[in-house]
């Protein structure tokens, strides 16, 4: 299986929303929320403390990494 199964924005944040289920179902994240928006889907992954709004590529490799060193 190709490393990034993306080809496009869309296909991007689409990949990003199913580590986020999938980190969330692992129990690795206490949540995960998805703003949808006409040009660009907005990421939060909070901690303990707070949640900062993540671009499409930063909640993918964040994801990506959580989901590899625990999954």
């Amino acid at each position: 299986m190709a490393e990034h199964v993306f080809h496009n924005q869309l296909g991007l944040e689409e990949q990003t929303e199913k580590l986020g289920k999938q980190a969330l179902s692992l129990g690795l994240i206490p949540s995960f929320v998805v703003h949808y928006f006409p040009d660009t889907w907005v990421f939060y992954i909070p901690n303990e403390s707070q949640s900062e709004p993540l671009t499409p590529e930063e909640a993918y490799f964040r994801l990506k990494q959580l989901v590899k060193n625990n999954g």
